[in-house]
């Protein structure tokens, strides 16, 4: 079946930078679009930024101008990375691509 799984995760400061990556299995990943999310403690789950199966780069207010997204077909894998990190950043990040959750990475910024 069709796994993702992030890593990447972990404690950085304020105004540093981070790289998450996506790792598909079980399905191509050249003909589909492939979402980060995001979800605070107590908070709702809120996209974050999509790649589209054509390249193309989406991202939310919140983090234009300080996250990438990128992906590799052949590796079947997505990245995220994240520079100018504030405190606001700290949360579960999720990648997600057919409906299909990974289990999450959680990114802390703090000092």
């Amino acid at each position: 079946q069709v796994q993702l799984v992030e890593s990447g995760g972990g404690l950085v400061q304020p105004g540093g930078s981070l790289t998450l990556d996506c790792v598909i299995s079980g399905s191509d990943i050249s003909a589909y679009d492939i979402s980060w999310y995001r979800q605070a403690p107590g908070k709702q789950r809120l996209w974050v930024a999509l790649i589209g199966a054509d390249g193309m780069e989406h991202y939310a207010e919140a983090v234009k101008g300080r996250f990438t997204i990128s992906r590799d077909n052949g590796k079947k894998s997505v990245s995220l990375h994240m520079q100018k990190m504030i405190a606001e950043d700290t949360a579960v990040y999720f990648c997600t691509m057919r409906a299909i959750w990974g289990q999450g990475t959680q990114v802390t910024v703090s000092s």
